[in-house]
């Protein structure tokens, strides 16, 4: 019958490109060894940090829009239209963000027995905003891509007003946010890649579709290259750092993924759409907490948590992905 057709289809096209299709196939298995890249470049950046210490910091944002254009390129315009249907979802990933991961960084913190600097670090994880990161493990699990750049894109302009609040609250600690430069980095780093990607997409569709199958490879290599140079920056502070603190970060990215799910299927959304949340959630901007612990905390060790946090998070989401 009609899977029956499909399947003889399939097999037509597959004996007519069997280059293309031993393509597609290894992009699909390497995409799903997200975590083993991210994990070999974190090891590789512990033990050897000039092997990412090339990646200089100035490169982070064309690294970043890289990322951002291989995940815009496979969303379309209508994919927008349809999450404004569902803005609750993105209020629940807002709430997700900003109030279960702050509250759960902190009893971790007091878990592990952690001392005024680690403490405030972790804290200042949880009160970050969602990473760009996020949108590629979404694209990879086959989740809502649309809805997780909404949601990263309002976590992001959230910061603005709601880290600083969460850190005074919290840690009694003033941190001052540079609101212009937050909202022109969101620009060049996740809007204006995202509407190049879409904008291609909506000119020359023919050609997107037969490119996204290998779009995250780019990602994927973009992100690897980030986790690994924001870890090299910082190797020493993650060795020094031990045990406790390294399963402190792993349990508040997973926790925090898992509430999240909890959360957005408890009020009755799909599979789909909760495991965008929780893949949104579990993943914060951890290399913008290690830039604000830097600025604004005097402390060197402010900065340990969100260097440690890079990995994990990035591990975390690449594991709810596949």
């Amino acid at each position: 019958s009609e899977r029956f057709m499909t399947r003889v289809a399939a097999e037509g096209d597959a004996v007519a490109a069997p280059e293309e299709s031993a393509l597609k196939s290894f992009s699909t298995i390497f995409c799903n060894l997200f975590a083993v890249w991210l994990a070999i470049a974190a090891v590789a950046a512990v033990k050897y940090p000039p092997s990412f210490t090339w990646v200089k910091s100035s490169y982070f944002t064309a690294l970043l829009g890289a990322l951002m254009f291989s995940v815009g390129i496979t969303t379309t315009i209508d994919d927008f239209k349809e999450c404004f249907k569902r803005p609750g979802a993105v209020a629940i990933n807002f709430l997700s963000c900003y109030g279960i991961m702050p509250v759960l960084a902190f009893l971790i913190a007091k878990l592990i027995g952690a001392e005024g600097a680690i403490l405030a670090g972790l804290v200042l994880v949880g009160s970050i905003n969602g990473g760009q990161a996020s949108n590629l493990c979404t694209l990879i699990a086959g989740g809502d891509v649309a809805l997780s750049v909404l949601m990263t894109t309002s976590t992001t302009i959230g910061c603005i007003f709601m880290t600083p609040l969460i850190c005074k609250v919290v840690l009694g600690a003033v941190v001052p946010v540079d609101a212009l430069g937050i909202v022109v980095s969101t620009f060049q780093v996740v809007l204006a890649p995202i509407f190049l990607g879409v904008g291609l997409n909506t000119l020359a569709p023919s050609f997107c579709r037969s490119v996204a199958p290998f779009t995250p490879v780019v990602g994927v290599i973009a992100t690897v290259l980030l986790v690994g140079a924001s870890v090299a920056k910082c190797a020493e502070p993650i060795i020094g750092a031990g045990m406790p603190l390294q399963l402190a970060c792993l349990a508040l990215h997973l926790f925090g993924g898992l509430l999240g799910y909890s959360a957005t299927s408890a009020c009755g959304y799909d599979e789909r759409t909760s495991r965008t949340v929780a893949i949104e959630t579990a993943m914060k901007s951890s290399a913008f907490g290690f830039l604000l612990a830097s600025l604004h905390f005097g402390s060197f060790n402010v900065r340990v948590p969100s260097a440690v946090s890079v990995v994990w998070m990035a591990i975390t989401g690449s594991v709810l992905a596949v």
